[in-house]
């Protein structure tokens, strides 16, 4: 299947709400206008399509220079295992501003085999505050 890959300006929650339900990723779709404002101020969102299908996205936080946060990486069950994940990380660290840019990624625990598996750098100097709810 063809995959084409593009950075979108817009996003729409129903897309989104789609694609997390059927990728597995864990994001409050209950609550649609914490989703609408997670979207809005999203300032890199890049896409995989296939036949104008949202089958995968990468949405982050960027200055473009410096630092990117990929805060959302989903890929539609059914289409994993085609590379596209990868795809979307290359595209949105390139789109970021390539080796000028340190590319963030938290995890979630049921993922970290994935990113070992592509073979992404691993930090062990970061700090966080979680969520509460």
């Amino acid at each position: 299947m063809n995959t084409v890959y593009a950075r979108e300006d817009y996003l729409g929650a129903d897309e989104y709400i789609d694609v997390v339900r059927k990728s597995g990723l864990n994001r409050p779709i209950a609550d649609r206008g914490r989703i609408e404002r997670m979207l809005a101020h999203a300032n890199l969102i890049i896409t995989a399509r296939q036949d104008g299908r949202l089958v995968g996205f990468a949405r982050s936080l960027t200055d473009f220079c410096f630092c990117c946060y990929l805060s959302d990486l989903a890929v539609d069950k059914a289409c994993q295992g085609q590379g596209i994940g990868r795809r979307l990380i290359e595209e949105t660290r390139t789109q970021a501003g390539g080796a000028l840019t340190t590319m963030l990624l938290l995890s979630a625990p049921t993922a970290v085999s994935y990113y070992q598996g592509i073979n992404m750098p691993h930090a062990d100097n970061c700090f966080l505050y979680r969520r509460e709810k």
